[in-house]
């Protein structure tokens, strides 16, 4: 199963290197965070495994890239473990096909209009005007509305 991804890459790990108990072959790998441009930004660990982890030496911290990849999962004594292998990272641009910008905000300007009571003499007859209901007592409005 082969998945991409697009996003900015916001981590280089360092590389790790070691040699196979098993072939004694040497062996290398390079992780690296890739976050994706949505409206939830998820953040994905991902690796580079042998002579791959020398494509993520061409990108920096805050590039945009296109990540070709394959999730694989393996069991070792009860547990399951996951990786996300790398094969193939490409630029992105920065308007990509399918996102759309973000819009910018920009604030109406306030509308205010005066409140004019109803005239006394047309409210129902179970009805006061405001200003006869309500006395402030000398205290101030602090209110921001």
């Amino acid at each position: 199963m082969s998945l991409e991804i697009t996003g900015k890459l916001i981590q280089k790990l360092p590389i790790q290197s070691g040699t196979s108990a098993s072939t004694g072959k040497n062996w290398q790998k390079q992780q690296f965070v890739i976050e994706t441009i949505e409206q939830y930004p998820r953040k994905i660990c991902a690796m580079l495994w042998g002579d791959k982890a020398d494509m993520l030496n061409q990108y920096n911290v805050g590039d945009m890239m296109k990540v070709s990849f394959d999730v694989e999962s393996r069991e070792y004594q009860g547990r399951w473990y996951t990786d996300v292998k790398a094969w193939k990272i490409e630029p992105a641009s920065e308007a990509m096909p399918g996102i759309p910008e973000p819009m910018a905000y920009t604030p109406a300007a306030p509308q205010h209009t005066a409140y004019t009571p109803p005239a006394t003499d047309t409210l129902p007859g179970n009805f006061m005007a405001a200003e006869d209901t309500f006395t402030d007592n000398g205290m101030t409005d602090d209110l921001p509305f």
